[in-house]
């Protein structure tokens, strides 16, 4: 059954044909309006959620269906110990596709390998957040006309930031693009976007703590909230969160076509005095993130109808060998889950968790 817990677990023609069908949804929604009557969508969000929930239930019922789920874990049975593996199991008997936000990593993981049903992940901790990023692209490509050749600064929280990594992970497919991390030294990139994912793909960026000196090269500006449900050390918290604020002083440098994003909430990192920027398009990106999870739902249950098989996984894994020591992984709280690294670097003994991609270093090898 394919699902979308990754980024990458779609290929650069797949993303392309997703903007095409939410493009299409745009200028004809006469088209869509009955396109998934009689479908049911299960909403189970675990942690808070405005933006991508309501998208989502949007989506699905500008589609012709309707919405079953939960807003909030204390009233579902995961406030009595219920796992994911069986909330997922006992929602594949109600409806035909599930967007879940949890706030253990792998969560949607977990849930995709025990559901007979698509599962979406609408967030997972700070690992990954796939639609946001189908919302990014497709903003991206309706302001600059490309999705190549291009240079995007990320500003903020980027090592908490999952929105950051999904996007950079799917920049990392087109040709052109240069990343520049504007962010204090505490939040920089986790080593292990930079190496599995700038490296690997030899992405030109750098590294700046400085945004007024970062922004006139900039041609897309990816601002992000510090957030504070992150940090386990609320001083820490209190110490960055004011780290980086955008101004219309701080544009007067900016290109005249720079399209400003984020991924919201917002709390005071772009000044309200921006908005009436034509260069700010972060709630552009909030209509457009609809039109892209309508384009995922149909994609995924059309998929759906045409197999049943499961998605297995795939390369040279290392079953109950070692223990992910991540207290934000499922791992830590799931029942009877097994412990699964996947081989990163296996020559040098380095691989990560399946599920949050915490990293161990292997100096025994175990056949």
């Amino acid at each position: 059954m394919r699902s979308l817990i990754d980024i990458h677990d779609f290929s650069v023609k797949e993303l392309d044909d997703l903007s095409a069908t939410a493009g299409d949804s745009i200028e004809n929604p006469d088209k869509y309006a009955e396109a998934c009557h009689g479908k049911k969508l299960a909403t189970l969000f675990f942690e808070p959620s405005t933006r991508t929930r309501l998208s989502f239930e949007a989506a699905m019922l500008e589609l012709g269906g309707s919405v079953i789920g939960f807003s909030d874990a204390g009233s579902s049975s995961a406030s009595k110990g219920e796992s994911v593996a069986d909330t997922a199991k006992v929602i594949s008997c109600y409806a035909d596709i599930i967007a879940m936000r949890h706030p253990k990593e792998g969560a949607p993981y977990v849930a995709s390998q025990n559901a007979t049903i698509p599962v979406i992940n609408a967030g997972d901790g700070g690992h990954a957040h796939p639609t946001q990023t189908l919302a990014d692209l497709l903003t991206i490509h309706r302001e600059k006309g490309r999705l190549d050749h291009l240079t995007v600064g990320f500003c903020g929280d980027l090592k908490y930031g999952r929105t950051v990594h999904s996007l950079i992970a799917a920049l990392s497919r087109y040709a052109g693009i240069e990343i520049v991390l504007i962010s204090p030294e505490e939040l920089k990139l986790p080593n292990y976007v930079k190496f599995e994912v700038l490296k690997k793909y030899n992405m030109s960026y750098r590294e700046e703590t400085d945004l007024e000196n970062a922004m006139p090269s900039l041609d897309i500006l990816y601002m992000t909230r510090i957030q504070r449900e992150r940090f386990a050390d609320q001083a820490e918290y209190e110490r960055l969160k004011d780290s980086y604020i955008l101004t219309p002083d701080k544009l007067t440098v900016a290109k005249p076509d720079l399209a400003i994003l984020h991924p919201l909430p917002r709390v005071n990192e772009i000044s309200v005095k921006v908005d009436a920027d034509p260069r700010a398009c972060y709630f552009k990106q909030v209509e457009n993130g609809k039109y892209m999870r309508m384009a995922l739902i149909l994609k995924l249950l059309a998929e759906a109808e045409k197999s049943s098989e499961k998605q297995s996984s795939k390369g040279d894994l290392l079953v109950n060998k070692i223990v992910c020591k991540n207290p934000r992984c499922i791992t830590s709280c799931e029942q009877e889950l097994d412990q699964v690294f996947k081989w990163t670097e296996k020559e040098n003994g380095i691989c990560r968790c399946l599920y949050c991609e915490t990293k161990e270093i292997v100096t025994e090898r175990k056949n």
